[in-house]
């Protein structure tokens, strides 16, 4: 939940305003905005009444600092288990305040192959950054791949309507079996557009490559354009990601940009018919290098609605002044504030295509960016419900007229309770019954939406069955149920 530092950067900015009593209001609410969807994307608490709901209706009401500072209290207490104070995080996003208005949204042309998965309209991309959830992230990928799990996977996400792919391209891969990584990288293209679905290649080297006189870059290019480029599912060509990261290292990034800026001309001049790109880590960093590009592409992990718009607002009025179309091809992250349902409603709200990071929970035991990133296990479950509706265009309520789950309106939050006092009172009790009282709570809970869903109470109970007799654990579970049940009595 932390392995970013964003909330001890969070909570320090709430503890900031706590502190000041002329504090700004707004400034407030942004930090409370934060905090909650620190506590949304991870699941930490209950969702009966969404606390970026109650941030939205504050927005709109009077200035009300004492409901302001309790809640800013309460959020600090519940991320507290997960603070490590001293570190920070640095976001490299400039603090402009957000352009006025709504630009529109123009389709521009773009290099495309006739039949191509090129959209005309790249407003219409609905994507995901993608490697395989078992071997760690994209060299492992490469390293171990296989057809199986690629079309797994590919399956996965045209269920969910998912129209383009992004996939990092690992040249040790290709050392290691030229051919073989070229049938490799044909499968896959080949994989997606049997399924509609449209590859965007991020284009990785050798550190030898990024010495002066960039030693066998154009021979790599060259090795995937010839492989690629007459491939229908072929999308796009990202040459290069975030050369504008870490935003602290001048010098590195300089060095970068100046790499990415060469490859772009080079891929540009190898296959005029697919549109190439940067994957720039900063929005005003694109806007530099809008002349290097077919179309534009910006990262955004921002923490407040607000903060989301303005980013996709400069983005779109830079597409305006360069008559180029622009695209966001990372966003969405448990630990940075930035749950998928909110940055997908803003996203489709205002007609910008993009891609979410990332299709698989990526997570091997020791490596990957599953604990704060993704939407499917290899088996096809997933860890949050909402990131699915999000992409079919389903969101929660969080205006003013809502209506709340009224779990005990037959009386099955008072006999649960009862009945698991009762076994609780008998040192003797049936197991199965037990387990049978404490799914029941479970369920309770979970369709009212009263407790946090980071670890599903439901879960719990499927594994206390699977296990050898636990009474300790189980009376330990209905004890925490009936406390959660009982406000609802």
């Amino acid at each position: 939940m932390n392995r970013e530092n964003w909330v001890n950067t969070d909570i320090a900015a709430a503890r900031a305003w706590l502190d000041d009593p002329a504090g700004q209001w707004k400034t407030g609410l942004d930090a409370a905005e934060k905090l909650a969807n620190l506590l949304e994307a991870g699941q930490l608490i209950a969702m009966r009444e969404p606390p970026t709901r109650t941030i939205a209706l504050l927005r709109q009401g009077p200035e009300n600092r004492a409901v302001l500072r309790e809640l800013l209290s309460r959020y600090i207490e519940l991320l507290k288990p997960f603070e490590r104070p001293g570190a920070f995080a640095t976001s490299g996003v400039r603090s402009d305040p957000p352009p006025p208005g709504r630009t529109p949204h123009v389709v521009y042309p773009l290099p495309r192959r006739p039949g191509s998965r090129t959209p005309v309209d790249t407003s219409t991309i609905r994507g995901a950054n993608y490697c395989y959830a078992e071997f760690g992230g994209h060299a492992g990928m490469w390293n171990n791949y296989s057809p199986a799990i690629t079309e797994r996977d590919l399956n996965y996400a045209q269920k969910l309507g998912i129209n383009q792919i992004r996939c990092f391209i690992t040249y040790q891969a290709y050392t290691n079996n030229p051919e073989q990584f070229r049938q490799n990288l044909l499968h896959l293209v080949r994989a997606a557009d049997e399924r509609g679905i449209g590859v965007m290649p991020v284009v990785g080297y050798s550190r030898e490559m990024m010495q002066p006189g960039y030693p066998g870059a154009e021979e790599w290019a060259r090795f995937l354009v010839d492989t690629l480029s007459k491939e229908p599912g072929l999308a796009f060509w990202d040459v290069f990601n975030e050369p504008d990261y870490p935003p602290d290292q001048p010098e590195r990034t300089a060095a970068r940009l100046a790499f990415a800026k060469h490859m772009a001309a080079v891929f540009r001049r190898l296959d005029g018919q697919t549109p190439v790109t940067i994957g720039f880590a900063y929005e005003h960093v694109m806007e530099q290098y809008a002349d290097d590009v077919d179309v534009l592409v910006f990262h955004d992990y921002q923490q407040t609605r607000e903060a989301v718009r303005s980013n996709i607002e400069k983005a779109r009025q830079t597409s305006i002044r360069v008559r180029k179309q622009v695209i966001n091809d990372e966003m969405g992250c448990i630990c940075r504030a930035n749950p998928y349902d909110m940055t997908i409603q803003e996203h489709m709200d205002a007609g910008m295509g993009f891609y979410l990071w990332e299709l698989m929970i990526v997570w091997n035991g020791e490596r990957g960016w599953g604990d704060v990133h993704g939407i499917f296990y290899p088996d096809g479950t997933i860890r949050d419900p909402s990131i699915p509706m999000a992409l079919m265009g389903i969101f929660r309520n969080r205006g003013p007229d809502v209506v709340l789950e009224r779990p005990n309106r037959e009386g099955r939050v008072t006999r649960t309770i009862a009945e698991a006092r009762q076994w609780l009172a008998n040192p003797n009790g049936n197991w199965q019954d037990g387990l049978d009282l404490a799914e029941t709570a479970a369920n309770l809970l979970e369709s009212a939406q009263l407790v946090p869903l980071h670890n599903l109470p439901t879960r719990e109970v499927e594994l206390l069955r699977r296990r050898t007799e636990d009474r300790p654990a189980l009376r330990s579970f209905l004890e925490k149920s009936i406390q959660a049940m009982e406000p609802y009595l």
